[in-house]
């Protein structure tokens, strides 16, 4: 159903795991989960998370990638998420950055670097909220983009 309420929208779906195919779920959770020990060629190792509502919808997704490599600093960061667009503006992105950062917390992660396009007030004003500190504004592959850092720290 999230996949369906993304795809009538035509937008981009988020976090990337999302992109792959579900059909068979069992082997597409075997799948992403396998991610947190060996990535694909050219990624990180990382883990997806679901955020699920009070009615036990899934409402959106995380992804964490449990440390940064050179394109990720550009692009990427360490954390993406994404909420289903029927559910958006209902606080559902700040709890599952919160959240997020609870988790990258648990792996290890002190420092984490959030990725959103300049023109994305949403998710600007979703960072803010959870401690993001803008770090740099750079141009990729011709889109403005802002890059913040959060500080994790004990209790978040």
């Amino acid at each position: 159903e999230m996949l369906a309420d993304w795809k009538s929208t035509n937008e981009e779906l988020v976090p990337f795991p999302l992109k792959y195919n579900p059909s068979n779920f069992e082997a597409f959770i075997e799948k992403i989960n396998g991610f947190k020990i060996k990535a694909d060629e050219g990624f990180v190792p990382h883990s997806t998370f679901w955020l699920l509502n009070e009615d036990k919808i899934i409402v959106g997704a995380s992804n964490i990638r449990h440390f940064l490599n050179d394109s990720l600093l550009i692009d990427g960061g360490s954390i993406g998420y994404g909420i289903r667009p029927s559910y958006r503006r209902k606080g559902y992105a700040t709890e599952i950055l919160k959240q997020s950062l609870e988790k990258a917390k648990d792996l290890g992660i002190k420092k984490a670097l959030l990725c959103c396009d300049k023109a994305n007030e949403a998710s600007k004003k979703t960072i803010l909220k959870n401690g993001g500190n803008l770090w740099k504004e750079h141009i990729v592959e011709g889109v403005a983009t802002l890059n913040f850092w959060i500080e994790i720290k004990d209790e978040i």
